[in-house]
């Protein structure tokens, strides 16, 4: 990618802008405060052109900022359909003014915005710390819209560098109204629309997120090199440890120290640069209102500028103070990870393609043969009649609901393509429908856009549209889409959109969208997509069935809609490695259903690599093998038996610890905490843990360092916690935290610990796939520090609908104190029958008892049978036999 735009003329100027004197004075004359907004004017003294600033406090301790023109030529973009509801406010109330600025109460923990007026500065402070400063380096730029040739507003807005009168007119014009890369024009119908704004974070070191880059975990400055691209592309073979843009944008950042997190949401679809640096920051002036604040030459900072192509600044400070407040505070904006089936949390098989209904039916032998359990087969392109989505190969897939009933037969499911790229055919009745209904994308002459895909010409609908999305919803039902049926499931590929023939392999940025320019809502295409078809999946079954489908594209919000996964990678221990912060990224950013093609899309795994990838694949939230069409076929049975023993094992794995997995979707969906997390979420204040990201947590209470080096004898695992033990869940061996710990490692480690002081249930009999499991027994691991009490959760449901809604699960709490392990309601309104019970209690880092009993609430104390092993210090109860959903005490004497 190209340093910045591919249209690099106007982001080059944006980005030339260099810190200092902003030319934006606040009117203060203007200014208008009602309960709940202050809106006040700006102007730009260079050229006059005024601003309207509105600023909310919503709930939840968050700060909402807009910026727009106040009175542009015609309507600027502001994107819809990401918030779930307009945030609620709060009262603002005004503390003092005087002609230097106002100072605003944001109500809590004396929060207070500061509006300097000359230069305009926003600043949010608390007590006498500065959290956050707006335009402090002067970097709000706001390009607006102009009628052609209009010689006197051609400057650049905000442009400080030189005199505009002496530069040549034509330099002025040079690419604002047009722009050409390699054969590809740009008409840019509405001249130079960018916006830009900086923000500094005193205090702070430490900032992650605005996926998604092959990079790691924490953000690197830019001060040297390109900023970091969000732009949706359908990239091939993309580079590691780069900040170009891949197949999704989440324009949210967080940031982190010992003290406190924050986060920013740039709500803003078009092309957006972000841009990091970081200095010691120095004295800095502010104003008379700020003398009282110590500045101290010794405090790190962080300053990011966001620049987006067009649109409005609008933009959410979500204030924490904790992670899991911004957590919380962003989910209350987009929305928090659909619930997913069950089955869609275990392991899904992948390639493209197999080859026919005979090939689909050898592999799901294979898995049996081999006893590995799978949930999932996917089928990609070659299924279709001709790349003609909703169809059917009428010689490779003849009959798919035999096909589909087969695998029904053995409780397992499969995924098919469709990709939102519609063959240009006049005998195919999805085209021609949206054809007809004007549904396509136009392009800027206002005939149907055509690109080059998958099924050579192809037209591109409208997802933008709520009557196409509810069309091609429609399209999902079983009497529309022949063939399938219920355990038949959706993958929406190449939604960035990719477009073959395009510039940069997407859309041309004068498309139509309606009234609105593709540039203006790029990055929200693929979001629609997935929207439009979760809906579909929802609508066929009535409203009962939870949908599944897998993105490649996403945007602020798509956690609603299902998973994403990170595209094309290759079969390289470095692509390995990267999975683990790509995912840790998502999931901080409200994406929790994440994964990477295990084994690597691109070329071919040496046996050791795919071991390993199966490996860290079974730890992580989404988890499927996945190959490129040119490679050899690699089933998990194909590399030998020693192998495949290996494999299964990794699988294995993930299937008995699924009882865990689906409470931790639970979780998310409810709280909007990332599933897969950083370490430095739970260990806050530990500077050890703020740029790990080798190893990370599932919830709370498991750490996961997989084996990501070639040919490794060990590995050093940072346990967290002075005050933690963790015990290795392979071994039971149990180790301190606050330490480096080096593992012995050989091809069939997976170092894991869980946590002393959780609970965590499991189902070891591990049969062909989740649904063969539902009602088995439960094993539960209560690891111990004697420092405090163990708790954990049991979460069910039926595993697939959306009565979980309707108050039907069982929810319990499992907490061992004062030598008692009970389970008690959580949920005591909801009503759930299990037939699990639980078969087995293991406590580690137990002391032998001399007697163990046990009392259900309805009947008499029961003696129970123990083994202990003091070696390692663990405590086994067999049998003890009570229904999972029962209350029930254990007493250790």
């Amino acid at each position: 990618q190209f340093g910045g735009s591919v249209y690099l003329h106007r982001f080059t100027l944006s980005r030339a802008l260099k810190p200092g004197e902003s030319p934006y004075r606040a009117l203060l004359e203007t200014m208008e405060l009602t309960n709940t907004r202050l809106t006040l004017q700006l102007i730009n003294d260079n050229n006059k052109v005024r601003l309207l600033l509105e600023l909310y406090r919503l709930q939840g301790n968050i700060t909402r900022v807009k910026i727009n023109e106040l009175k542009p030529l015609k309507p600027r973009y502001e994107v819809p359909d990401v918030l779930v509801r307009e945030p609620p406010t709060e009262p603002l109330s005004l503390l003092s003014q005087d002609e230097n600025g106002v100072v605003l109460s944001l109500g809590a923990e004396a929060q207070r915005v500061i509006v300097s007026a000359r230069p305009f500065r926003l600043d949010i402070v608390e007590g006498r710390d500065v959290l956050m400063s707006l335009n402090s380096r002067g970097l709000l730029a706001f390009e607006h819209l102009r009628m052609r040739k209009d010689t006197s507003q051609t400057e650049q807005d905000g442009e400080t560098e030189g005199d505009p009168a002496n530069q040549a007119e034509d330099e002025k014009e040079d690419g604002m109204w047009e722009e050409t890369f390699k054969s590809h024009t740009d008409s840019k119908p509405n001249g130079p629309s960018a916006i830009s704004l900086d923000f500094s974070l005193p205090g702070v070191e430490h900032v992650y997120g605005i996926p998604e880059h092959a990079d790691t975990l924490r953000l690197k400055t830019t001060d040297n090199g390109d900023p970091y691209r969000l732009y949706n592309l359908d990239v091939f073979q993309y580079e590691l440890y780069n900040p170009m843009a891949l197949y999704g944008a989440v324009p949210v950042m967080l940031a982190h120290s010992a003290q406190r997190t924050t986060g920013i949401f740039w709500l803003n679809a078009a092309e957006t640069w972000v841009d990091i640096s970081s200095n010691t920051a120095g004295k800095t002036v502010f104003g008379k209102m700020l003398d009282y604040v110590q500045g101290s030459s010794e405090t790190p900072q962080t300053d990011v500028r966001w620049i987006s192509e067009s649109g409005i600044i609008d933009v959410f400070l979500m204030l924490g103070p904790t992670a899991k407040d911004v957590f919380a505070q962003y989910a209350s904006l987009t929305g928090t990870q659909s619930f997913p089936p069950l089955t869609a949390v275990g392991y899904h098989q992948c390639r493209w393609n197999y080859n026919d209904q005979e090939d689909v039916k050898a592999v799901d032998a294979g898995f049996d043969e081999h006893d590995i359990p799978y949930d999932f087969i996917w089928l990609d392109i070659e299924h279709t009649d001709g790349k003609r989505y909703f169809t059917w190969d009428p010689h490779k897939f003849a009959s798919p609901k035999e096909m589909l009933q087969g695998i029904m037969d053995k409780k397992r499911k499969m995924v098919a393509i469709v990709d939102p790229h519609i063959k240009v055919d006049n005998n195919y009745k999805i085209h021609n429908e949206i054809r007809s209904r004007g549904y396509y994308i136009k392009n800027k002459d206002g005939g149907d856009y055509e690109g080059w895909c998958w099924p050579g010409s192809a037209g591109y609908p409208d997802f933008t549209r709520e009557d196409m999305r509810a069309w091609w919803a429609s399209m999902f039902a079983y009497d529309q889409y022949e063939g399938t049926m219920e355990n038949l499931y959706t993958w929406n590929d190449m939604n960035e959109p990719s477009v073959f023939n395009g510039p940069e392999v997407t859309m041309h940025k004068d498309a139509m969208h309606g009234a609105w320019e593709h540039r203006d809502l790029h990055n929200i295409y693929g979001f629609y997509v997935q929207m439009a078809t979760a809906e579909g999946l929802v609508q066929r079954s009535g409203g009962v069935e939870r949908p599944f489908v897998l993105t490649r594209a996403f945007f602020a919000g798509s956690q609603r809609y299902g998973a994403v996964w990170t595209g094309d990678n290759a079969a390289e221990w470095d692509h390995l490695k990267i999975s683990i912060p790509m995912c840790l990224s998502l999931g901080l950013v409200g994406i929790s259903f994440c994964g990477a093609d295990v084994g690597g899309f691109f070329k071919s795994p040496s046996a050791e690599l795919l071991v390993r990838w199966y490996q860290t694949g079974a730890y992580q939230p989404f988890f499927r093998a996945h190959a490129h069409l040119d490679t050899p076929r690699r089933e998990p049975w194909l590399f030998g038996p020693e192998n495949t023993a290996l494999i299964r094992e990794a699988v294995r794995q993930r299937y008995t610890l699924l009882p865990y997995w689906y409470q931790q979707f639970y979780h998310a969906h409810r709280t909007g905490e990332p599933i897969m997390r950083p370490l430095w979420v739970e260990y806050p204040q530990d500077p050890a843990t703020f740029a790990l990201d080798d190893e990370f947590l599932i919830g709370r209470d498991l750490l996961v360092h997989p084996v990501t080096e070639e040919g490794s004898r060990g590995v050093t695992a940072y346990l967290p916690g002075k005050d933690e033990v963790w015990f290795d869940v392979h071994t039971f061996q149990k180790h301190n935290g606050a330490q480096n710990l080096y593992i012995p490692v050989t091809m069939s480690s997976i170092p894991v610990f869980q946590r002393g002081g959780s609970i965590i249930p499991r189902k070891l009999r591990v049969r062909r796939s989740s649904s063969c499991m539902e009602h088995d027994p439960y094993t539960l691991f209560v690891a111990l520090n004697p420092q405090r009490t163990a708790e954990g959760e049991l979460y069910e449901d039926d595993g697939h609908t959306f009565n979980y809604e309707k108050k039907e699960f069982l929810h319990r709490r499992l907490s061992f104190v004062n030598n008692a392990l009970s389970s008690v309601n959580l949920a005591p309104d909801a009503t759930f029958t299990t037939q699990s019970w639980i078969e087995r209690i293991v406590l580690l880092g137990a002391r032998k008892p001399s007697r163990v009993s046990m009392k259900t609430a309805d009947g008499p104390e029961n003696q129970l049978e123990f083994d202990y092993d003091s070696s390692t210090s663990v405590l086994t109860l067999r049998k003890p036999g009570m229904n999972a959903g029962a209350d029930w005490t254990v007493n250790f004497e």
